[in-house]
């Protein structure tokens, strides 16, 4: 991720963050654009091993029958944050979230944070933001289960039990572990970390 700077009109009253993030979308399509903690981050479309990180991440929620009746296995929508002064909203990479969430849509393809059960990032290049500003964001959204692939330092982390700005329970988990995530999902699913952390390293050519 890359914080853009927010450029305000000499005249006039200044823009609003909202405001100017849609005229960034509208501007670069393919790239994700965020506010959190009042600052607007703009990310890259992520490189090959991101993705295949992804797939390899789903299987096992698709597996347990997270992706039925009651639940959906979503990538890439915007999940609302609770107002701040100003707007602001994150897109994880993927989410848990209740069947019913497009009965929930806020504006912008977001959605309010009720319906997720589970949040999932896979770090890029600015892996601080996922493991430092997401952590508080979507604690005080209250998203009971925030998972972090940690590529820069190739640990799996399990965020749980959302206090205030921080999770009270906070797990880092090494290559050789398996993982079982919090049956507060919806199911039970399990993570292999040495499988997950080698599908998201890029082939060196």
């Amino acid at each position: 991720m890359s914080a853009v700077p927010v450029e305000m009109p000499h005249e006039g009253r200044p823009r609003t963050l909202l405001a100017v993030a849609i005229d960034i979308m509208d501007r670069m399509p393919g790239y994700r654009v965020e506010i959190i903690g009042d600052q607007i981050v703009v990310s890259p479309p992520p490189d090959g091993a991101h993705a295949r990180a992804l797939t390899k991440l789903m299987r096992p929620f698709i597996a347990a029958g997270l992706d039925e009746e009651e639940t959906s296995v979503v990538q890439g929508i915007g999940l609302w944050l609770p107002e701040q002064e100003n707007p602001q909203f994150a897109v994880p990479d993927l989410a848990v979230v209740d069947n019913d969430f497009e009965d929930h849509l806020v504006k912008l393809n977001c959605y309010e944070a009720v319906c997720f059960r589970l949040v999932l990032e896979v770090t890029s290049t600015q892996w601080a933001g996922d493991l430092l500003t997401k952590v508080s964001a979507y604690a005080e959204a209250k998203v009971p289960v925030y998972v972090v692939v940690d590529r820069k330092h190739q640990r799996l982390h399990v965020l749980t039990d959302p206090t205030g700005d921080e999770y009270a329970n906070r797990r880092v988990h090494a290559p050789g572990e398996v993982v079982t995530l919090p049956d507060s999902i919806g199911a039970k699913v399990t993570l292999d970390v040495d499988q997950i952390l080698k599908a998201g390293q890029p082939k060196i050519n």
